[in-house]
């Protein structure tokens, strides 16, 4: 699992760290790491370090002073390296010294050096900084991404935000080929619009791990994580014991959100579905295994998990069929159109897990702010709406984040996924995947993180670099299954 702390947290853990070790140990740590990836960088685009033409962007304090330190390891390693000062009288002084001593040099004209240079370090502001890049600094930066070099952030992009992934202004901030950051993920590398930003990520080692806490502020499952997740029929199941999925969905103008949510529920681990709606003949046509029933959802039959919303348009019906499904005892995932009819007062009464599923456009509706606001501050929003409505939040987007009611729950950001998952249905498949998985008892969190990475998965494997439709993302979900799993994931059973 990887795992990212707060600014406060790291800052904490290294004074902790710094204590215990002689002074400046702990930049040196962090200036061999990036001066060792910066190599490696070099070695791929050139094959070499020797001659190479490294461009130092140095602002004050101590994320210039990593910078430096790295530059004078790559000087004595032959590179040219010159350091652009932006703010000369406050340049790390033992920094600047010891490139000085390596061979290194300070720009006369910073224009002339970017232009030329093969690798440029961004070790302006790192995570101290806030906002916006300072005037002086932005033409600079944008000379150096104009320039073909390849753009090393030290920490953290400059112009980031390090602890929300906000970016004030994308022009006036560093967009990176790849971030080297220390001790500890900070979450604006894990989430957009500051993942853009960051590039390839490499964390280095400085030794922080003891003077962390166990809980972090963000979590990023990997295959392992999601494997332990993932339910495993045993001898003894049936279709009853594995679970029963209940999808309300689809309307007379919309029958394929009823069609793709039951396609994604028949891959996510329950042992049947339940169909409730008007789109029983499209969804009998395509999966003729389903349950089927028109309603309403009370005299459907025993289920162990609902998903409600999708394509269920704005009528009466939708409306109805929300307020029963939030008054029923198990858990239930809210979706879509069912997202108009959820308040925080029906959530408090339920005594089940309850999971809201929204895009940023129904993040922002239920929240009543504009949709910008809530693109430009994900972790921000999703904190906020689990927090409002008491309800387990996956927020779906570039970055997909889920949220627990309580703020000292880890927010979850996945990993998975691909531009093309961004297509008409994905959704409605992602939902009834989702609500499988609660299905067969997994706690809203857990089975919305799961959902989430199969199906950005699933879309990978579907896409191979090419448009996909949303059947084709829910065709893929077994394939994702596997791949997680591995072997050995079948426990038998009928």
């Amino acid at each position: 699992m990887r795992t990212a702390y707060s600014v406060e947290t790291v800052r904490n853990a290294e004074r902790e760290l710094m204590a215990r070790l002689p002074e400046g140990a702990l930049m040196q740590r962090a200036a061999a790491g990036l001066a060792a990836a910066c190599a490696g960088l070099l070695k791929d685009l050139l094959g070499r370090v020797y001659g190479a033409r490294v461009v130092l962007l140095v602002g004050s304090g101590d994320n210039g002073g990593d910078a430096l330190y790295a530059g004078a390891r790559l000087a004595r390693r032959g590179a040219g390296v010159t350091a652009v000062l932006l703010a000369p009288d406050r340049a790390h002084r033992g920094g600047l010294t010891a490139l000085l001593g390596a061979g290194g040099r300070v720009a006369d004209d910073p224009y002339e050096v970017l232009a030329a240079a093969d690798l440029v370090l961004d070790g302006i502001t790192g995570i101290g900084g806030h906002g916006e890049l300072r005037p002086d600094a932005v033409p600079v930066v944008r000379a150096a991404g104009g320039a073909g070099a390849v753009i090393v952030a030290v920490d953290l992009p400059s112009g980031v935000e390090a602890d929300s992934g906000e970016v004030e202004a994308a022009d006036r901030a560093v967009r990176a080929d790849a971030t080297v950051t220390f001790g500890a993920y900070k979450p604006g590398l894990l989430i957009d619009p500051a993942r853009a930003h960051a590039g390839a990520l490499r964390l280095v080692d400085i030794g922080l791990g003891p003077h962390l806490p166990s809980v972090p502020d963000l979590e990023a499952l990997q295959h392992a994580d999601v494997a332990r997740l993932l339910p495993v029929p045993t001898a003894e199941s049936d279709k009853y014991r594995r679970g029963v999925i209940g999808v309300v969905a689809g309307s007379a103008r919309y029958p394929g959100a009823a069609v793709l949510a039951v396609s994604g529920a028949l891959r996510g681990g329950a042992g049947a579905v339940r169909y409730v709606g008007p789109g029983s003949e499209a969804v009998l046509a395509r999966f003729p295994e389903t349950l089927v029933h028109e309603g309403p959802p009370s005299e459907a039959g025993r289920v162990q998990a609902w998903v409600v919303g999708p394509g269920l348009g704005e009528g009466s019906w939708s409306r109805s069929a929300v307020a029963e499904v939030l008054a029923s005892d198990v858990p239930v995932l809210v979706d879509a159109d069912g997202l108009r009819h959820v308040t925080p007062q029906a959530v408090e009464r339920r005594t089940a897990d309850t999971l809201l599923t929204p895009h940023a456009g129904e993040a922002a509706a239920l929240l009543s702010v504009p949709r910008a606001e809530v693109e430009a501050g994900r972790l921000t929003a999703v904190r906020e709406l689990a927090a409002r409505y008491g309800a387990t939040v996956l927020l779906k987007g570039s970055t997909t984040l889920v949220a627990a009611p309580d703020p000292r729950t880890p927010v979850r950001v996945n990993p998975t996924g691909t531009a093309w998952l961004a297509t008409a249905g994905s959704g409605d498949v992602l939902s009834g995947l989702a609500g499988s998985l609660l299905a067969t008892g997994l706690p809203a969190r857990d089975a919305a993180s799961a959902a989430a990475y199969l199906h950005g998965l699933a879309a990978r494997l579907a896409a191979h670099g090419a448009p996909v439709a949303a059947d084709d993302v829910a065709a893929s979900v077994g394939e994702a299954w596997r791949n997680v799993v591995g072997d050995g994931g079948d426990g038998g059973g009928a």
